[in-house]
């Protein structure tokens, strides 16, 4: 543990998570990133399908090591600070999907950007959704309900999808439930259909990843950091990889429907991962490197909303008519690298350019917290 009570392999999970959701999410372009920093087109997974669940992963983690100070509030105090921070983590998102909040029109004049057509559901705002759920669950039902609940939310999941459709694009329970729900002009259209990979549906299994986090978690703290623990991290990691395997036979492993299978796969290789980084990191003493992550990993929220704000904004900014991201890759970065490795880097660059931020914060002790 660190001095502040925070475990400092969890911190570097979150930082190395964080990483790689700044450097998939800030590509020039989706035809020049490589295969396994793009998303799978529909069933399968990469890397960067890996990246958020690892996310929720993590935030359940967190939830551990600060639970035993959120049951020792009153039920008045808990709810307050549970609802609040899911509350403010939701807005985020959402001022995110409305950011830049104007518009030119095609007459040249600035206008306010419809909410009515403002996407309503995104990753902050699923964040803020599992960790609420999953809060809410362990406060009043204890391992033993997120287990169920788990269980129930698997398995009832996928029952859903076969009785009210089928696994494509179009004709699924979830895109059926969001259009009716949120209407498609508030749903992401990404997938050149109204499709929310972050719908309402799909948030249930998701919950699973954050309770999957959370359970690990308190088995380093209660049972220690020692290798009997870390053969049970490696046990349950296995178990849920193979029965992912064995389940993608009849629902495959896809991120953007966020189906069981993929939500064990995601959680088997989560506690390899962290397996791995508790090993190194607190068995070994490995410090290598590690800081890097510490700082993405103490300003996480800051840092990410940085990272999408400053990505809009360098969309808005022209040079000689050209948006300024366009201009810095075809000036600089291409340049540099080629088209493809130079993209790479520029993702990089971008991803130096907010840990710089984070490091300033984290000098001054100064960490933003919702």
């Amino acid at each position: 543990m660190t001095g502040d009570g925070r475990m400092l392999s969890i911190d570097v999970l979150r930082g190395l998570t964080l990483a790689l959701m700044i450097v998939v999410n800030r590509s020039v372009s989706d035809s020049l990133v490589y295969g396994q920093l793009a998303h799978a087109p529909w069933f399968g997974m990469t890397l960067t399908d890996l990246v958020f669940p690892s996310f929720l992963f993590v935030v359940g983690a967190a939830l551990s090591v600060n639970f035993d100070k959120y049951q020792r509030l009153d039920n008045a105090a808990f709810l307050r600070k549970v609802l609040t921070r899911a509350a403010l983590i939701f807005l985020c998102g959402f001022l995110l999907s409305w950011f830049p909040f104007f518009q030119f029109g095609a007459d040249g004049h600035l206008s306010l950007r419809l909410l009515a057509q403002t996407r309503i559901l995104g990753v902050l705002q699923r964040i803020a959704l599992t960790y609420c759920v999953a809060s809410l669950l362990l406060r009043y039902g204890g391992r033993r309900a997120a287990v169920l609940f788990s269980l129930a939310a698997l398995l009832g999941y996928w029952a859903v999808l076969c009785a009210f459709g089928d696994f494509t694009l179009t004709g699924n329970a979830a895109i059926r439930l969001d259009l009716r729900v949120l209407g498609a002009a508030h749903m992401y259209h990404g997938e050149g259909v109204p499709f929310d990979p972050e719908g309402i549906l799909s948030t249930v299994p998701a919950v699973v990843n954050v309770l999957a986090g959370f359970l690990a978690g308190r088995a380093l703290l209660e049972r220690g950091r020692n290798f009997e623990t870390l053969t049970g991290l490696l046990l349950a990691g296995g178990l849920c990889i193979v029965a992912a395997l064995f389940w993608n036979g009849v629902f495959p492993i896809g991120k953007k429907l966020w189906t069981s299978s993929y939500v064990l796969c995601t959680v088997g290789i989560d506690l390899y991962v962290l397996a791995l980084l508790v090993y190194v990191i607190d068995l070994r003493g490995h410090r290598l490197g590690t800081h890097f992550f510490e700082v993405l990993g103490r300003n996480t929220l800051f840092i990410y909303l940085l990272s999408e704000v400053g990505n809009g904004v360098l969309g808005l900014v022209t040079v000689h008519g050209t948006p300024l991201l366009d201009w810095l890759y075809e000036q600089v970065f291409r340049p540099l690298g080629g088209e493809r490795f130079g993209a790479f880097v520029y993702a990089l660059a971008y991803l130096g350019t907010c840990w710089l931020a984070g490091w300033w914060l984290d000098r001054r002790r100064i960490y933003i917290r919702l």
